[in-house]
């Protein structure tokens, strides 16, 4: 670990004196593709550089305790000793983390995909909820959220709803998402008192380019229809809303909320090739479902992640057995004690992956 620790290093230094050249931003993308690797580089240098310090600190301490000391002394150097081995264990841990193969696709925007699933209005209902939650997470971390289309119920729930959310991070934090989530409470309608159980569906996919998925003209077919919804006589006059169907695949995208046919189809290609880049690695994933799944869950829509109880205010996430009583406080969109909590829970799977394949 230590001689790759070491080569990293090195890289950040040669990038260090790179970009201190004066005709370094003379090609601006090259330029911001080094200082992002140099970013991406440097909790990992630091961690390493404060791993070898005190490692030279246990080193002194160890010289000084070999030799005659004063009681006091010897007692505080002993206690500083402990100390330092402990932190060093802790560096070393979080180095191993550190040097865990990256997501690539963990600071791509996030297409999010919500859908009321079984339980009629009242699963219409919990996708509403599901969608504010997500919206409300996002602006707490300086996220937007882009409504790219929304089929909503009489009541005010939905149906169906695409978004893109765009930030910083976003898909390294809302990929855990993906899933069915189950909602236990008494519905409004119900005269009974009786709880009932909805679902609703949420996929997250990161946004891909036209360019990392191929995307054949002849393969789409295009069609114009009237947006639906509140906007005024421009909605009611022209047929701005798109729908793309991609005929190898019959898979269908639709964008309504930009004003022109250019914008909603550009947007409408964006979730296309998204959903082609899901399935693709959807049939990689079944090739090789023999081997072991990560303890978070693979993320597939049917598998059902998670329960918000009504009635005990609690929030139950089933793949890692973790219950919160903060239904209210998760539902206004502070998921991170949620998020963070599979988030470790996928890096001490993938820690324990690589000591064994190393082993």
């Amino acid at each position: 670990m230590l001689d790759k620790l070491k080569l990293v290093e090195d890289r950040y230094l040669e990038m260090e004196a790179r970009a201190s050249q004066p005709d370094f931003y003379s090609d601006p993308k090259a330029a911001a593709k080094l200082l992002r690797e140099q970013r991406e580089l440097e909790p990992v240098v630091e961690a390493y550089r404060s791993y070898r310090r005190t490692e030279q600190e246990l080193a002194d301490l160890r010289e000084m305790l070999d030799g005659p000391l004063e009681p006091e002394m010897r007692d505080l150097c002993q206690e500083e000793f402990a100390e330092n081995r402990a932190r060093l264990a802790e560096l070393e841990h979080r180095l191993k983390l550190l040097l865990l193969p990256k997501d690539p696709h963990d600071d791509k925007n996030v297409i999010l995909e919500i859908r009321g699933g079984v339980g009629g209005e009242e699963s219409a209902l919990f996708a509403h909820s599901l969608l504010r939650m997500y919206t409300m997470y996002a602006a707490a971390r300086g996220w937007t959220v882009e409504v790219l289309n929304c089929s909503e119920t009489e009541l005010g729930g939905i149906k169906e709803a695409d978004c893109i959310v765009s930030g910083a991070g976003a898909f390294s934090r809302l990929k855990f998402e993906s899933g069915v989530h189950r909602v236990q409470r008494v519905p409004e309608t119900e005269s009974g008192g009786r709880i009932h159980t909805s679902t609703a569906t949420v996929a997250v996919l990161p946004e891909m380019e036209e360019v990392d998925v191929a995307l054949r003209p002849e393969d789409i077919e295009m069609q114009v229809y009237r947006s639906s919804g509140a906007g005024g006589q421009h909605i009611n006059k022209t047929s701005s809303a798109v729908r793309l169907i991609h005929k190898p695949t019959g898979i269908v995208v639709a964008c309504q909320e930009e004003r022109s046919q250019v914008q909603n189809r550009e947007k409408c290609m964006r979730m296309l090739a998204s959903k082609l880049y899901e399935m693709e690695q959807t049939r990689i994933e079944a090739e090789h479902a023999g081997q072991r799944r990560s303890q978070v869950g693979t993320g597939m829509r049917n598998e059902r992640i998670r329960t918000y109880n009504f009635p005990q205010g609690r929030v139950t996430d089933h793949r890692i057995g973790l219950t919160l009583y903060k239904l209210d406080a998760i539902l206004d969109g502070d998921l991170d004690e949620l998020i963070d909590a599979l988030v470790t829970a996928d890096q001490a799977e993938k820690l324990r992956r690589s000591e064994e394949a190393e082993s």
